[in-house]
């Protein structure tokens, strides 16, 4: 009862009452803050991660231009419910390309961090065209236009210069390559070697089996990525030093 005796003291007094919620909150920082300043890093460098290819880089684009995530998020949390239905927790390492990031705020959808590989393309193809056609409860809007928005890529390689300024590792050779790579991953018969060595582990195929190269080429070429760069079987956490 002294206890509360004496909090009636601070819940009385606006200015009391202030500054000890101010040193409340500044302790609760540099416990938080403090032990950052002591990480090497506080994202650590991963095996297979790499800066998009031009056309994922544009399927990005489309995804945030649509408010994708707005629905879905691409953040999994270390928790059993989540990784039982999503898979392995989000890295911090699988953003460090992402400007900006697709975390996201709520799910009236599920999480897309590991969606790539997880359905065909004509899967991809029929939920853009008709969302309720595979999934019946989905809320989805219908985005079939995208397979009628064809793009030749023209600017892709000033995208490229654009990342590269707020910190991706593009290099000259990336961004001067940028048009013919971002042709060339729909082209299975194409030469698209060169670009698998900028690119390693992009999908070379024609997303929409529809000629030349849609919105919907670009935006399941994203997808069909998503989680698929880090080998999960073989990854090992560094322990924060």
């Amino acid at each position: 009862m002294a206890l509360l005796d004496k909090h009636k003291i601070l819940e009385k007094n606006v200015t009391l009452l202030a500054i000890f919620a101010f040193l409340v909150v500044t302790i609760g920082g540099i416990v938080q803050i403090a032990p950052l300043f002591w990480l090497e890093n506080t994202i650590e460098d991963v095996e297979g991660m790499r800066p998009y290819s031009p056309l994922e880089l544009t399927g990005r684009d489309i995804y945030v231009r649509e408010g994708c995530y707005t629905c879905h998020s691409q953040m999994i949390r270390p928790m059993r419910d989540e990784v039982e239905r999503y898979g392995h927790y989000s890295l911090a390492a699988e953003s460090q390309y992402d400007h900006p990031f697709q975390w996201g705020s709520k799910r009236a959808g599920p999480d897309l961090a590991r969606v790539g590989g997880r359905y065909s393309d004509e899967w991809h193809v029929d939920h853009l065209n008709d969302p309720q056609s595979v999934v019946p409860e989905s809320l989805m809007p219908k985005y079939a236009f995208l397979a009628d928005r064809l793009i030749d890529g023209q600017y892709v390689g000033d995208l490229l210069k654009t990342h590269r300024f707020v910190g991706v590792p593009y290099t000259d050779e990336m961004i001067e390559n940028a048009v013919a790579d971002f042709k060339v991953q729909i082209d299975p018969f194409g030469d698209y070697d060169a670009m698998l060595e900028r690119y390693p582990g992009a999908q070379v195929r024609n997303f929409d089996n529809q000629p030349g190269v849609s919105e919907m080429d670009a935006l399941i070429a994203y997808l069909q990525m998503l989680g698929t760069l880090v080998d999960f079987s073989t990854f090992t956490p560094v322990a924060s030093r």
